[in-house]
């Protein structure tokens, strides 16, 4: 087989990324690595998520060995997609591998990941949410590759997901298919053990679903604490570099 492109969608949490690993899933001609640095994570940070011991029990928790498998893993088909997390990558961690890949950086405002991520998880910061994690992994692609990696919001993969997909594709030279509009309900087998938990939602789809609005206009988030607020406008600082040079759909 010819060299693998792998694909690596890097996110925060919430942010329609369990649905773009089902639709890059869906094709025929990729295999998928859902969130291989989970583990590493909790078990560097100690932070005790839900499932944590089962997580940590599932997959390597040696980040380097995690960073080969990213690069030099075996793959059976013309392409992989890797879905990180990009809180995930704890500073410490070895980062080089990235370089080898085709990176993409998945969007969406924050409040939206606030109000989708409380509801799963009770106790976090900014940090948890990952947009400052997401902001310096984009500038480090940008500046070390000399490219400027491909930006796609989450509620443009909604209201448009064909010309969405069509887009990003042709950025990053494969050829779309129309299998990623949609896919079968219910867990997948690469799904990581955490999708008992994450992922219920998402098991209930078979598309994009327009869920939310599409204005783009600031908005002041309502029934948000202090706390929340104060989150949410220290993530949109890092979410409004992103969004200006998002793959426009016009």
């Amino acid at each position: 087989m010819n060299k693998i492109k792998r694909i690596a969608i890097w996110s925060g949490p919430r942010n329609l990324s369990t649905a773009l690993m089902r639709s890059f899933g869906n094709r025929n001609d990729f295999e998928v690595i859902d969130e291989p640095f989970y583990a590493a994570y909790l078990k560097e940070t100690g932070i005790k998520h839900p499932m944590y011991a089962e997580i940590i029990d599932s997959q390597t928790s040696d980040p380097d060995v995690i960073c080969e498998l990213c690069k030099n893993g075996p793959v059976g088909k013309p392409y992989q997609y890797q879905k990180h997390m990009t809180q995930h990558m704890v500073k410490k961690f070895n980062r080089d591998f990235i370089f080898s890949l085709t990176n993409v950086f998945l969007i969406r405002k924050p409040e939206l990941v606030l109000k989708s991520f409380k509801k799963k998880h009770s106790d976090y910061k900014l940090e948890d949410l990952g947009f400052k994690q997401q902001f310096e992994l984009f500038e480090l692609v940008k500046h070390r590759l000399g490219i400027v990696p491909p930006v796609i919001d989450s509620e443009d993969l909604m209201k448009n997901p064909k010309k969405t997909l069509k887009k990003l594709c042709s950025i990053i030279d494969i050829g779309f298919s129309e299998s990623m509009l949609n896919w079968e309900p219910g867990s997948k087998p690469y799904d990581g053990i955490w999708g008992s938990h994450w992922y219920k939602e998402i098991n209930k789809s078979d598309r994009f679903r327009k869920t939310t609005s599409f204005d783009r206009t600031p908005r002041k988030p309502y029934g948000m604490s202090v706390k929340e607020l104060d989150i949410i406008k220290e993530a949109d600082r890092y979410y409004q570099d992103l969004s200006k040079i998002r793959i426009n759909l016009d």
